[in-house]
């Protein structure tokens, strides 16, 4: 994504859900060099699988981590999102059995309404973990409900709140040194309360948050391509796939591709979705099935056996995006991106040039 950040103002690439889908270890990599300073994650596993790949940034698991992972947190140097007494006792045992402080970002519910301390629990929670042995608090922090909305007042008010309690921190000595508010939209919709470092997630993945104003250009950092495995003309009155659910009403040239919904491709996609061969769009037809599906390739000229197949990306002069293949589905980008099973190959390229595979959750460079 590329958007101003103030000056000062660093850029926390959320990685979670195996980078939305495009591949932890590959896009952090790809992220460092691109000057991110810091990870977002949902959980210990993936922070662990990215310090076992040799990252050594900063980490924050952004989601519940329950008092017995306490030890590994510590273990891994992994910072918590905060906002239970529970988890703080265990964190301060596991943190001096080891003789090292666990780092701590407060979370605070200013209106999501999921996970955090209410504002008016912040003094004194801040308090006890003041008196809490080994326990750095690095940072505070509250999350947007509906940064993506076009009316922008609960969002406004959230930021309001967040404020609200940091001068309150502050009057009382207790702010901690780090704050943070905004996600990917956010981050266009409030450019001027970026405070001290920005959570990006889909965003820097080249896709959307939301249809709103103001956002800058984004490209589509994921292709998702098969090729034809097989190539037949079924004569009319033929049905296609599980339940017959199509039936050809002309001589119809059919391609199967071998991907299906155990990879991503969901099975609402049937008689229903799109794909794009020889740069035309060609419909999924019956229903997708666990590793295979099908689509009628009828009139697209020359279409041969390993012929590629984009079902989400460009080919030629069209594109499917993710927003447009959720709209199918009846859902969001994020789900259709962060569906993407792990077996599916993800090959990362530098212009032309193939850099790096991940395969089977195995990553290695080329």
């Amino acid at each position: 994504m590329r958007t101003k950040l103030r000056r000062g103002v660093e850029l926390m690439a959320v990685v979670k859900a195996n980078a939305y889908g495009h591949g932890i270890v590959g896009i952090a990599q790809a992220a460092l060099d691109a000057g991110t300073c810091s990870f977002g994650v949902a959980c210990v596993d993936e922070g662990a699988q990215l310090r076992s790949n040799g990252f050594d940034c900063p980490i924050l698991v952004l989601g519940y981590v329950p008092h017995w992972e306490a030890d590994r947190v510590v273990r891994l140097d992994l910072g918590v999102a905060l906002a239970t007494e529970q988890l703080t006792f265990a964190l301060a045992r596991a943190a001096q059995a080891l003789g090292r402080p666990a780092t701590v970002h407060v979370k605070v519910d200013t209106g999501m309404g999921r996970f955090g301390i209410l504002p008016e629990e912040s003094v004194e929670f801040l308090r006890f973990l003041a008196d809490s042995p080994r326990i750095h608090v690095e940072g505070i922090f509250t999350h947007l409900a509906c940064a993506d909305e076009e009316d922008l007042s609960h969002a406004a008010a959230q930021l309001d709140a967040f404020d609200a309690v940091c001068r309150r921190l502050d009057d009382h000595g207790l702010l901690p040194p780090v704050r943070h508010a905004l996600n990917s939209a956010g981050t266009v919709a409030f450019p001027d309360r970026q405070y001290d470092l920005v959570r990006c997630g889909i965003s820097v993945y080249g896709v959307p948050p939301a249809d709103m104003p103001g956002l800058p250009s984004l490209t589509p950092a994921l292709s998702l391509k098969a090729r034809v495995a097989r190539l037949r003309r079924l004569p009319t009155g033929s049905c296609v796939g599980y339940g017959c659910t199509f039936t050809a009403e002309r001589p119809t040239d059919v391609a199967l591709i071998p991907i299906g919904y155990a990879d991503g491709v969901s099975r609402l996609l049937g008689n229903r979705g799109q794909a794009l061969v020889n740069g035309h769009r060609a419909p999924f037809i019956g229903r997708v099935s666990m590793d295979q599906s099908t689509i009628d390739v009828t009139g697209l000229g020359a279409v041969r056996q390993n012929d590629e197949v984009v079902i989400l990306g460009r080919q030629g002069d069209d594109e499917i995006t993710a927003g447009e293949i959720a709209s199918w589905r009846g859902t969001i980008g994020y789900e259709v991106l962060t569906g993407l099973a792990v077996r599916v190959p993800r090959v990362y390229m530098r212009g032309d040039a193939p850099t790096a595979v991940a395969e089977n959750g195995e990553y290695w460079r080329l």
